[in-house]
This record gives structure tokens, C-alpha cells and sequence, in this order.
């Protein structure tokens, strides 16, 4: 906790909200559904990113949404033959404009807030203006809310950390799929690329 409030206290910081869509938020999404094994994990997560992110509002921490939305027939994704650019056409997730590529109707941006664009890939930087508007914006502390822990927060904890940002992960205001790929990436990951910590130790003064 202290280190945290420390880099809050040192440099910029802003909260980052990765992928708190529809997809995997709502009981209707695809990813909600067929993916999340653990939905106590995932309800928990969802009340503390709801925390987080009023705090964040109140105390004049940035925020930014980094969401995940595709074009019809998925041309950014052409020829995927393994991973995520198979997988993610296959299952037809985040089409650009419909119900699960929308933000999360308690999490939503609201006027202010930047919300990234052109991202193509597991990290948020990926394809994206996220990178360019941060250093533009001076911003150097990271907090990163969302899904999934072992995917896309993970892979952009590995790329913010390589970038030259100081990266945090809120353990209980993200979820992967099941416990035990939470606690793998929290326990044996996370401290090779930044640190983790809880809601309440990032809204506690």
C-alpha cells in the first residue's frame, strides 16, 4: 500500500480500465458466459472496479479506458491462424457498434475521461494512441482494472513495464477465468513487471 500511494504521490498516475465491456461483464456476454468459470471472482471484481473508479473520479486521478472493438469480418485479425486472432473471430466477440463491445453500463466513460483507439492486440498498446497519449500527458503510474488477468492485463503489465512505467495490478478488481490463473499471475508474474495491490489499499489515503 505505501508504495503505492508513494508513486501516486511522485509522479502522475492514472487508473486504467481494460476491456470493462460488455463481453465479459454483463451475464449476457459471450465471454461472461463461456469463458468465466469463476463468476464470484468476477462479481467481486466488478464491485471494486466500481470502487476504484469512483475514487479515482473524486481525487482527480485520470482515467482511461482501454476497450477492444472490431470491424466487421474482422479484417484487423486477417488470416489469425493461432491465439487471439483466431479465437476472437471464431467466437465473433467485440464487433465494433453492438452490444458486447459497449462499456459496461456502470463503468461507462463519462466526459473527460480518454477512451483508447485502434487497438488490435492482447496489450493495450498495441495498434493504439494509448502510448502517445500518456507520455503527452505526462502520466507515469499505472493501475490497471479488468480482464482478463491472465491475457490482456497481463500483457499490458509486461508492456507498460518495458515502455518505462510504473505499473500497478488491483488484485480484487480484476478476474481470469478461474482462481487458480488469478493467483498464478498475481503470485508468480506480476512482481517481474510491477506490483499488486487491493482496492482499499488504492482508495485509502
Amino acid at each position: 500500500m505505501t508504495t503505492a500511494i508513494n508513486a501516486q504521490q511522485q509522479g502522475k498516475s492514472a487508473l486504467i480500465l481494460i476491456e470493462t465491456q460488455n463481453e465479459w461483464m454483463h451475464p449476457d456476454g459471450k465471454l461472461y458466459k463461456g469463458l468465466v468459470k469463476d463468476k464470484e471472482m468476477m462479481q467481486t471484481s466488478i464491485k471494486n472496479i466500481e470502487k476504484a473508479l469512483d475514487y479515482a473520479r473524486k481525487n482527480n486521478i485520470e482515467v482511461i479506458h482501454v476497450g477492444l472493438r472490431f470491424e466487421k469480418g474482422y479484417p484487423e485479425l486477417a488470416n489469425g491462424k493461432s491465439g487471439l486472432r483466431k479465437a476472437i473471430p471464431n467466437a465473433g466477440t467485440f464487433p465494433i457498434n453492438e452490444f458486447g463491445s459497449q462499456f459496461y453500463e456502470t463503468v461507462k466513460p463519462i466526459e473527460g475521461e480518454f477512451i483508447v483507439t485502434g487497438r488490435v492486440g492482447a496489450s493495450g498498446f498495441t495498434g493504439s494512441n494509448f502510448d502517445v497519449y500518456m507520455r503527452n500527458n505526462k502520466i507515469e503510474n499505472l493501475y490497471l482494472v479488468g480482464y482478463a488477468t491472465h491475457v490482456c492485463v497481463e500483457s499490458t503489465l509486461r508492456d507498460a513495464h518495458d515502455k518505462g512505467y510504473n505499473t500497478y495490478v488491483m488484485s480484487d478488481a480484476t478476474s481470469a477465468f478461474n482462481r487458480t490463473q488469478q493467483e498464478y499471475v498475481l503470485n508468480e508474474i506480476v512482481h517481474h513487471f510491477g506490483e499488486h495491490l487491493t482496492t482499499e489499499a488504492f482508495i485509502t489515503p
